[in-house]
């Protein structure tokens, strides 16, 4: 059964400048095809008031494959988990804190606790975490990983959240739902150049040419702030990006809402997923924590508490699917 307790972070709130992260992939590394939000460094800090921390239990099956798996964490009694510093919801430092909150780092935590180990996080820079899995410096990662087949040859992976980009509007917007070309047709969008989500518009632009129809026009913005006020004063009529920056901009603000949603590797699938070393029997007990947290309904309350509801899994698979080498 989950427990919550609150860290009682009590700090301002700055929503507004996660709303303007949204629509610019540039200032936050948005630009990696593969993953929804990735910073070249891990020395971001953002404030969300306070923050509510979910915790669990032991589970015994996962604890008894831990033990028969042969698996021996880097640091006894404890499992060292690589997190990223980024940006709200999926890992940031809260401010006058030091150590990561979000999505990200909680489920690091619960996958910990259901192994019963001690949680040890380490923050890790985008371009370190692929060595220091292989190499044993960290145990485990929960950073936003998405699964491709490239990297199913070198890491085992366990999945736990859907890789999805959303289009968001404003709250009081007459636009109802974007899922497919038609939908963007006359728009203007807001996008991160050479993002997977630009490469989506321009297709679908591409179809909306072809069957005579007007394309959407793509804006770009440097300036974060910029691009807020575009979308708040009607110059621009949605955002297209990573989905649980949105979410938890619209959450936060209240400014912004879900208009549609469609896979991050459109119009292929993968899931994010955590991820070890390839072979080192970590895996499968990883595995059975995460199912025991989603039929117990503790990663649900995760997902509430970040208001990513939408991206949840209904089972985590070993190795599923992933995006094909590009």
């Amino acid at each position: 059964m989950a427990l919550s307790k609150k860290q009682g972070i009590a700090i301002g709130v700055i929503a507004a400048a996660v709303v303007a992260v949204v629509g610019v992939g540039t200032a936050i590394g948005l630009n990696r095809p593969a993953e929804a939000v990735a910073a070249p460094e891990p020395s971001a800090s953002a404030s969300t008031g306070e923050i509510e921390w979910v915790h669990t239990d032991a589970v015994p099956d996962a604890v008894a494959a831990l033990k028969a798996s042969g698996f021996q964490p880097i640091e006894p009694g404890k499992l060292t988990v690589a997190v990223g510093a980024f940006v709200p919801p999926l890992s940031y430092v809260p401010d006058g804190e030091t150590l990561p909150a979000g999505t990200e780092p909680n489920i690091g935590s619960l996958i910990a606790e259901s192994l019963g180990l001690e949680y040890n996080p380490v923050v890790v820079a985008w371009a370190d975490w692929p060595l220091g899995i292989q190499s044993g410096k960290y145990d485990l990662i929960t950073s936003n990983v998405t699964v491709t087949e490239e990297r199913k040859e070198l890491y085992d992976f366990a999945s736990y959240r859907q890789d999805l980009l959303g289009f968001y509007v404003r709250a009081d917007s007459p636009i109802s739902s974007i899922e497919k070309a038609d939908d963007i047709s006359g728009l203007k969008v807001i996008v991160g150049s050479g993002t997977n989500q630009e490469k989506v518009l321009l297709n679908w632009n591409e179809e909306l040419t072809a069957a005579g129809k007007a394309p959407a026009e793509l804006q770009y913005y440097d300036d974060n702030a910029a691009a807020s006020l575009a979308l708040k004063s009607g110059r621009a009529d949605a955002t297209f990006g990573p989905n649980a920056t949105a979410a938890w901009a619209a959450k936060e603000t209240g400014e912004t809402k879900l208009a549609g949603i469609i896979p991050g590797g459109w119009p292929l699938h993968a899931d994010i997923a955590a991820g070890t070393k390839k072979g080192n029997g970590l895996i499968e007990p990883v595995q059975i924590a995460l199912n025991a947290l989603i039929e117990n309904g503790t990663y649900a309350e995760v997902l509430k508490v970040w208001n990513l509801e939408s991206e949840g899994i209904e089972i985590s698979q070993i190795n599923p699917p992933g995006l094909p080498k590009s």
